[in-house]
């Protein structure tokens, strides 16, 4: 890892009633507009989209890296993130994100570490830390 602190630029353009571009160097262009709740089309990425992608993402970057440094052997994880927008007082924001992770282990590997490790890496993640919204984790283990 390279030293702190890290800087990440994306920038974002649209017209008047257009999809927004969301673009970063070297990185293939994303085509977001407003979710189906405020009144988008529903099928594209949104901000709100876009952010729980980025936790799920994180959290199982920082299982893989967890469980690397900890030897644990894993075949797959798959993770769900659910964010509950709400508006507290006159303000609407991001309450809670509800992180629901499924990891899959062989058969001889210990499934109190690998739970133990999932915690771990919601405890690690750098986007909720980020994040105002309480966080919540329920985890499965499943071996082979």
């Amino acid at each position: 890892m390279q030293e702190l602190p890290h800087h990440y630029t994306v920038s974002a353009s649209a017209g008047d009633d257009d999809n927004v571009l969301v673009q970063a160097t070297d990185l293939p262009e994303i085509v977001t507009a407003p979710p189906a709740e405020f009144g988008g089309p529903g099928d594209r990425w949104s901000p709100e989209s876009l952010l729980m992608a980025a936790v799920a993402d994180c959290f199982v970057l920082s299982f893989r890296a967890i469980a690397r440094a900890s030897k644990l052997a894993w075949t797959d994880i798959e993770c769900t993130a659910t964010g509950t927008l709400d508006r507290v007082e006159r303000v609407t924001r991001f309450t809670e994100v509800q992180v629901s992770a499924t990891l899959r282990i062989p058969a001889d590997t210990d499934p109190e570490k690998a739970d133990r490790l999932l915690h771990k890496a919601e405890q690690a993640c750098l986007i909720t830390n980020s994040m105002s919204a309480s966080t919540a984790l329920t985890t499965e283990v499943l071996s082979a």
